[in-house]
């Protein structure tokens, strides 16, 4: 640009921009006052009739009118720059601050080197400016004409302010690539008729628009400007120039701007504006409104804030309060961080003033701040993201368990229903079975695939309902329940919570932890569950419960009914090597830190350490036997060793005597080995039975045995008895004299059930007919009087007991068959069945003959 260019002018100053229109409008006062003199002179020189007057007259009005021509003329139109801007179009009377391009920088030069230094803007849609080029379709009907007042150039822009004069439109292009200019056309106003109904609305709607703006104007000092460049060129006779400046001032889209801007009939003109400022003052009002509320919100806070400190001075000085920062400030900081429902929040703000208001050394002290603490610290709104992912499931129970097969597809039909509805809540699962099948670490494993937090609450002789539901906060040392101490260990609302032995719960005079219990495990209930010491309801419901248990006899009907049980039986000697090798060896290596190769063990040694030395139904003695190995060898390594290898041999020096080895089975007339169920998994029961003497007739029975298998000795001895000619003619007389002694081994363990009818009658009958049973056969069922084979219950686990034993023939009754059908193959693999109806089955398949007729 040159020296004159809008680039060496001073920047836009607000009071420069003042002090220059003030001057404009002096000097128009001037140029009007110029004129009416003219008019004057005019009127003399005609009265006078002088030529010479007219002559000057004529000479001064045209002088007068090259003054107001100095701002534009209207006679014609005029071929002037065309500039297109994106946004809100500039209205007449209108003074802005506009941004374009610097591809129009020397158009922006050439209009300032101008004498009038006008030219014309349109208001181009903004959408069209991601296009890059416009056409001139894209141009509006309307724009305006401007005079530059300023401008400066900028790096990749040119700023400049210009001021709105009138309407224009383009009436014919003479270059638009470029350069682009315009014939411009002026576009009048459609003014209403003298006298006309019209005419009284403009005047209405003008009178109400000044209303409007006189009303907005305190609520917005924004508007101030805008208004004060107005009311230089206000002109009460002039609604076209009120109804441009009330529209301008709105914040309105560009688009119902230049709605405005098309609009030539001043009627509709004003209509539209007023809509305009309405829309304007309604959101004002709503704004001021808003303002004022937070005002007095921040008001109140910060005399809060205030009146707070200045307490603390005050008790400073009392020597009341420490001087660090208080319990109180630790406490709002805690809960600004957690999302508390309502009544959480107002139970906080209560005790909160209330320990504020209190003397350190008051009694009440300790136990209110020993409050606010357990209330802050539970995760109020936190909650584990959890995973749903099936695959990841199966993959993490298949690594951290060995079989029990079924166990694992009941538990990925869970996680299925609860990924098909989005979360796990609402079901209580139950593990039943023996001591160490894996039922604990079974629901770690569950909270590893959800991605929940795990936490494990024993209830093994829990005889106090306070465990569960906390002391009332009025006691001495008072605490809340442990499930408050699960929220707040595990950080979230939605931990997985395992109540560990819930069937070994008592009862004594503290209450019935059971029934306490009936709340929490009630999907219906517990999302009000209500801790004494809190006071307060604590939502359980997005919580995962699951509970395990040895047996089921022992927890109440009522608690069980709201449990889901899944049973484990308990592993056979194959999953016993499998868990040894994969789980238990690396894991006690680990543990002990030595490396796999210091340590050499085959696995027919973990197979005889298994069937010698644990034959029970869970892991833990072998884990014991497989520790016990590892620490000799330890031993044995730090005397010199650079490795150590077990072998079946060596291991009587590891282990010491195999317990089962010593055991020895019972066989003969009057032996049958009969199945039964206990809370520790499936056992072998031997049954013996003998002739004491021929003296008298009598029976007796032996062995800690429970009622229910004194009652079934005496049906058995009752059947076999009357139906001893049935089965053998010869020894139908057998029972009438005969003193009879039925006797079940390990008579210090406690025996009950209702399986042992069939075992005992087959014993009976065996003696009777001085024939020994068959050879690797074993048995189980109740029977009636009347010698029908009634259904049991157990049959896996007394079927896993049977193959530890080496048995591979199981006698069942016939109602059981479907149970057999259940099993896993693994389980049933190399067992054959024989399904009994009645007692007669049994005798043909275990004495291997038909009954004598």
């Amino acid at each position: 640009m040159s020296d004159n260019t809008p680039k060496d002018r001073d920047d836009l100053d607000p009071q420069k921009l003042k002090a220059l229109s003030d001057k404009v409008n002096s000097i128009k006062e001037n140029i009007k006052k110029g004129v009416e003199e003219l008019q004057k002179t005019e009127a003399l020189i005609n009265a006078q009739n002088t030529d010479s007057l007219k002559s000057l007259a004529a000479k001064l009005a045209s002088l007068g009118e090259n003054i107001d021509g100095m701002e534009t003329s209207k006679n014609e139109p005029e071929e002037l720059f065309v500039i297109p801007t994106f946004g809100r179009p500039v209205m007449p009377s209108q003074i802005t601050p506009m941004q374009i391009k610097s591809d129009y920088e020397e158009i922006i030069t050439q209009i300032a080197q101008s004498d009038s230094k006008t030219f014309a803007i349109f208001a181009i849609d903004e959408k069209l400016e991601k296009k890059g080029k416009i056409r001139p379709a894209d141009f509006p009907r309307i724009g305006t004409l401007v005079k530059l007042l300023h401008a400066k150039a900028v790096t990749g822009e040119v700023h400049f302010v210009c001021e709105g004069i009138e309407r224009v439109t383009i009436k014919e292009w003479r270059n638009f690539n470029g350069s682009p200019k315009a014939v411009l056309g002026y576009p009048e106003n459609e003014m209403p008729e003298p006298g006309s109904e019209d005419e009284v609305k403009v005047k209405a709607y003008a009178m109400n628009l000044v209303s409007l703006l006189q009303e907005l104007l305190p609520l917005n000092p924004m508007y101030s400007d805008e208004m004060r460049q107005y009311l230089l060129r206000f002109d009460q006779n002039d609604p076209s120039l009120l109804a441009d400046c009330a529209a301008s001032v709105t914040t309105t889209s560009a688009k119902s701007l230049q709605k405005v801007l098309d609009c030539t009939n001043i009627l509709k003109r004003l209509e539209l504006s007023q809509d305009l400022l309405q829309k304007e003052l309604k959101a004002a009002k709503l704004h001021d409104e808003i303002k004022t509320t937070v005002n007095e919100k921040l008001s109140r806070k910060q005399k809060e804030y205030v009146l707070r400190e200045q307490l603390k001075q005050i008790q400073k000085e009392l020597g009341t309060r420490s001087d660090s920062s208080t319990e109180a400030d630790e406490y709002v900081d805690r809960m600004k961080k957690l999302s508390p429902p309502d009544y959480i929040s107002k139970r906080f703000e209560k005790e909160l003033k209330k320990l504020n208001s209190l003397d350190p050394n008051s009694p009440e002290y300790a136990g209110l701040t020993n409050y606010l603490d357990i209330l802050t610290t539970i995760p109020w709104g936190e909650v584990a993201k959890e995973e749903l992912d099936i695959a990841k499931a199966k993959k993490i129970l298949d690594e951290d368990h060995e079989g029990l097969k079924d166990v694992k597809d009941r538990i990925l039909e869970f996680l299925a229903v609860g990924a098909l509805k989005g979360n796990t809540n609402g079901s209580i699962l139950l593990f039943v079975g023996p001591p160490g099948v894996g039922k604990t670490s079974i629901g770690k494993s569950i909270a590893k695939a959800l991605n929940r937090p795990f936490y494990r609450l024993s209830l093994g002789g829990v005889n106090d309902e306070s465990v569960i539901k906390g002391h009332r906060k009025t006691y001495v040392g008072a605490m809340p329940g442990k499930f408050v101490q699960a929220l707040r260990e595990t950080k979230v609302m939605n931990p997985v919570i395992m109540l560990d032995e819930i069937d070994k719960l008592t009862r004594s005079y503290h209450g019935d932890p059971a029934s306490t219990l009936l709340e929490t495990l009630d999907p219906e209930q517990n999302n009000g569950f209500m801790d004494h010491y809190l006071d307060e309801r604590l939502d359980l419901s997005k919580c995962l419960f699951i509970c395990t248990a040895n047996t089921t006899d022992t927890i109440p009907p009522a608690l069980l009914d709201r449990m889901d049980p899944i049973r484990l039986s308990g592993y056979i000697s194959q999953e016993k090597l499998a868990i040894a090798k994969k789980h238990l060896l690396p894991k006690g290596l680990e543990k002990a830190n030595m490396k796999k190769s210091q340590l050499k063990i085959s696995d027919s040694v973990l197979k005889k350490i298994i069937e010698e030395y644990a034959r029970e139904s869970g892991m833990r003695s072998t884990q014991r036997a497989i520790d016990k190995i590892i620490r000799k060898a330890a031993v044995k390594i730090l005397e010199g060793e650079k490795s150590v290898t077990i072998t079946a041999s060596s291991l009587f020096d590891y282990l010491g005597t195999a317990p089962f080895k010593r055991e020895k089975k019972l066989e003969g007339v009057g032996v049958i080995t009969g199945l039964a169920w206990t809370s520790v998994g499936g056992a072998t029961l031997p049954i013996e039975s003998s002739k004491v003497s021929n003296d008298a007739k009598g029976f007796e029975l032996t062995g800690s045995l429970g009622d229910v298998m004194k009652e079934s000795a005496h049906i058995a001895y009752s059947y076999v008895q009357a139906h001893m000619g049935t089965f053998c003619k010869d020894k139908k007389d057998f029972f009438k004299k005969a003193f009879i002694h039925l006797h079940v081994p390990e008579g210090a363990t406690p025996k009950d059930g209702p399986s042992a009818g069939v075992t005992m009658a087959t014993s009976l009958l065996s003696l009777a007919m001085n024939k020994a049973p068959r050879k690797g056969f074993a048995m189980t069922g109740e029977l009636s009087l009347t010698g029908q084979v009634l259904a049991i219950g157990g049959i896996k686990e007394k079927t896993i007991a049977a193959r530890r034993m080496g048995i591979t023939n199981i006698i069942c009754p016939k109602a059981n068959e479907s149970d057999v059908k259940e099993l896993p193959p693994e389980v049933t693999e190399g067992v054959t069945y024989y399904y009994a109806d009645t007692f007669n089955d049994v005798a043909n398949v275990i004495f291997d003959s038909r009954k004598t007729k």
